[in-house]
């Protein structure tokens, strides 16, 4: 276990020298990882299959560029200010210790200016190389994930992740808007099956991290729950999320080949899903509770599900 130490997260006493002595390279991946990059990968792979769904096929790849750029630069400038209004509690948690505030290669006062620089940038980004409803829809997830989840929510209840989780699901609408400067029942499909699949995704890994969250009077569900408690509730989330994976179909906007991989995956979910509710049942605690095969299978859950969503197009 990383022993943190206990004074103020964020101080650029932290790191060794002056701050002119830090290296730049180092500053460089500091301020990167304020953006959280594999997050927004994730995020990036809900946004751009959706726009292929919207435009039938191949959507304009100039659109497609300014839409990711705009993407990351908005769900940056989001994680950034997360960081900052978290830097407390990060300075508490073994997963999080690492991060640039807490190791104090980023100060507090750089780590604002940054994150509102990439919100001001992504908003002007989407207004002028996209559409105005894209940007008000990236501003309405960044205050979402700001001050409704982080600053309102993350700390005072156990369903922080599931309201919260909100912001996660915008990029669905702004992929979609971005090519019909609309939304549709499509994307409230899509809005929602990544509403649902949020907490069985992320409660996996809250389990594996108990401590961490318990260490920081986070009160994340694994933390004030048992596990039979949390696994009941993914297996709730997850029957429900493969239910409205389904929905595209009916409505008419996709064909065979989605169905068939929505069924496939969504099948493999429940399997895992009630096999960790099993094992929670049972009273397995520790590695053998395997709780991080749903997380790992969540990710490739999406991944699969939204290229689907991305090659049936080309399939009808």
């Amino acid at each position: 276990m990383t022993a943190v130490e206990t004074r103020p997260a964020g101080g650029l006493s932290q790191v060794p020298g002056s701050p002119g002595n830090r290296p730049f390279g180092a500053r460089v991946k500091a301020f990167i990882a304020l953006t959280k990059p594999r997050v927004i990968e994730l995020l990036l792979m809900t946004t751009v299959p959706v726009m292929f769904l919207a435009a039938g096929g191949v959507p304009d790849l100039w659109l497609v560029l300014a839409t990711c750029v705009g993407g990351y630069l908005s769900a940056g400038g989001a994680a950034a200010f997360n960081m900052y209004l978290d830097r407390d509690i990060d300075a508490m948690m073994d997963r999080t210790a690492q991060r640039p505030l807490v190791t104090g290669m980023v100060s507090p006062r750089e780590c604002l200016v940054f994150a509102s620089a990439l919100t001001v940038g992504s908003t002007v980004l989407f207004w002028y190389l996209v559409n105005p409803l894209s940007a008000m829809l990236s501003l309405g997830a960044i205050f979402f994930y700001v001050v409704v989840y982080t600053m309102i929510l993350k700390r005072r209840t156990s369903q922080n992740i599931v309201w919260g989780g909100i912001a996660g699901c915008m990029p669905v609408f702004i992929g979609w808007s971005s090519v019909t400067n609309s939304v549709s029942w499509a994307s409230l499909v899509l809005f929602l099956v990544i509403f649902f699949w949020t907490p069985p995704h992320y409660w996996p890994l809250s389990m594996k991290v108990t401590d961490d969250y318990k260490r920081a009077g986070v009160p994340m569900l694994p933390a004030v729950a048992g596990n039979k408690v949390v696994a009941r509730q993914i297996v709730v989330y997850s029957w429900v999320m493969v239910a409205v994976s389904l929905l595209l179909q009916p409505l008419g906007y996709t064909g065979w080949f989605y169905t068939a991989v929505a069924v496939a995956c969504g099948a493999f979910w429940l399997r895992e899903a009630h096999a960790l509710q099993a094992r929670a049942k049972a009273g397995i605690t520790g590695a053998k509770l395997k709780e991080m095969r749903l997380f790992h299978w969540s990710i490739t859950y999406v991944s699969l599900l939204f290229v689907a969503v991305a090659v049936d197009p080309f399939l009808r």
